[in-house]
């Protein structure tokens, strides 16, 4: 397959051009720059570079502009000056098919996914839990699994905590102490969350990813998230790509070496995801990234910075396109002379200085050559795109939506039987239980009450019905002995007073 042209060196440099070959697009890039240097329009060509050889891309749209990618651009006055003073060909224009997802379900078809899917480590990582109350969120997910209750929604989780919390005696033998306390902080985050409008995203149905891997006439499907409300709730925004990045991990196969990747993954804003991360999710991270390769997949960040991004994940990124830096602090210039340093040298680029004086598209790339080695850095114009440079309108976005592969399958919200409703039934007939047995006592008191029942030695104890017959015989009796006492008393007396 034909090496993909993306960049061209200035025509006083001999405009050479700059290639990514299809076979290493797996083996991982990364784009960086200082904000208003042209990423986002790298970014872009890049994806359509894909698309156009038949390889699905997922990408985010931080800022909003990238729809324009499902629209065929046009050329301008100030574009074919651009083009010719730079040396750069005319682009073909023409779009790509795109489909447009959003958590939010505003602006593109619903993305959910399930709290089991999403797993103890990433939750507990979205909620910035501690050590313990990870514990605990382990804990309730194994309970969960032994007692085959499907956690699917943020509802479902609440529920298993509380009746967790309320029978921490009963599973404390089993799952280790569950502390009201560790209980208590966890919903409060769960609270924070749901606010936050995370309860759309759990929950059914869930995204299928054989929906993202498409492709339509040959090329391949881009799939665009909406994030700039994301943005708002950055470790939300990191999680969800983190689980996306997972579970296209899990779903593919080994596949070996491959004329071209089956699936592109771009991770925009890349240091939202290792900024304050526990150390256990990077190590996740860092073997995802080198793993996936395996499985077909190339993954590229894109940050202010390499310096964002972990030495171990860095040192997996073949393809390098670096815009401008700036560095007017000391911690800016500590990240420049990194990032000249880990750039193939090229002997007649002083890398550092380059990185300062580079224009608006202008960048230093290092792509990998036809034996999997970084070539050398070359200073080059980024090649434009033929899509539309820009956002689509909501007309054309509703048209989008309208033709998606997946209109209609993701937009209305399951909600089947799972864990909450599941314990409301077990507390339902609690509560039942628990009600019946204090009628029971009331009944056995009010009887015992009546009709008496066995003391505490064995001996009879008297009921007030037994008690109040016993008076009733007393009394009659009483009447009975006094009526004959008074006429045995009239006898004699009758006897005495006759004799007299």
């Amino acid at each position: 397959m034909e090496p993909i042209f993306v960049a061209q060196t200035a025509p006083e440099r001999g405009s050479r051009g700059q290639f990514i070959r299809p076979e290493f697009i797996n083996r991982h890039g990364c784009i960086s720059g200082a904000t208003g240097t042209g990423k986002t329009v790298t970014l872009q060509k890049l994806a359509e570079s894909f698309s156009r050889i038949g390889v699905p891309v997922f990408m985010a749209d931080v800022k909003g502009d990238l729809t324009g990618i499902s629209q065929a651009g046009e050329m301008s006055e100030k574009l074919a000056a651009r083009l010719q003073k730079n040396g750069l060909p005319a682009p073909v224009m023409c779009a790509c098919p795109v489909t447009l997802w959003d958590i939010y379900a505003e602006k593109g078809h619903p993305v959910r996914a399930t709290v089991s899917d999403m797993g103890p480590l990433l939750l507990a990582s979205l909620l910035n839990l501690n050590e313990t109350q990870t514990g605990v969120i382990n804990a309730v997910f194994k309970f969960a699994d032994d007692n085959n209750l499907l956690v699917l929604d943020l509802k479902d989780l609440q529920s298993l905590l509380r009746f967790a919390s309320e029978n921490a005696a009963k599973l404390k033998a089993q799952y280790g102490n569950i502390s009201a306390a560790s209980v208590g902080a966890i919903q409060r985050a769960l609270l924070r969350l749901e606010t936050q409008g995370a309860d759309t995203f759990f929950g059914e149905p869930m995204l299928d990813l054989n929906d993202m891997i498409q492709t339509v006439d040959g090329q391949g499907v881009v799939n665009i998230l909406s994030a700039d409300k994301l943005m708002q709730q950055p470790m939300l925004y990191s999680t969800f790509l983190l689980w996306l990045l997972s579970e296209i991990y899990e779903l593919l196969p080994e596949a070996g070496d491959l004329e071209k990747p089956k699936f592109v993954f771009f991770f925009d804003e890349a240091h939202l995801l290792f900024d304050n991360a526990p150390k256990a999710l990077l190590e996740k991270v860092e073997q995802v990234v080198r793993l996936i390769r395996s499985k077909g997949v190339g993954v590229y960040f894109i940050s202010q910075s390499p310096a964002d991004i972990p030495d171990d994940v860095l040192g997996q990124l073949g393809n390098r396109i670096q815009h401008a830096l700036r560095a007017f602090t000391p911690k800016d210039q500590k990240a420049l002379r990194t990032v000249a340093e880990t750039m193939r040298p090229n002997p007649e680029i002083d890398i550092a200085a380059a990185i300062l004086e580079l224009g608006v598209g202008e960048a230093l790339v290092s792509f990998l050559d036809e034996k999997g080695s970084p070539g050398i850095t070359e200073r080059v114009w980024i090649a434009t795109p033929g899509s539309r440079m820009g956002p689509a309108t909501e007309e054309e976005r509703a048209q989008v939506l309208a033709d998606s592969l997946v209109a209609g399958v993701y937009e209305k919200a399951v909600d089947r039987e799972s864990a909450y409703e599941t314990i409301a039934a077990i507390e339902a007939k609690q509560e039942a239980a628990e009600q019946a047995a204090k009628e029971a006592k009331q009944s056995s008191a009010l009887e015992d009450f009546l009709f008496g029942s066995e003391g505490p030695r064995g001996g009879h104890r008297e009921g007030l019905f037994e008690s109040v017959a016993k008076s009733v015989v007393r009394t009659q009796t009483r009447r009975a002995v006094n009526k004959g006492l008074e006429g045995i008393i009239r006898g004699v007396l009758g006897t005495i007073l006759g004799k007299r």
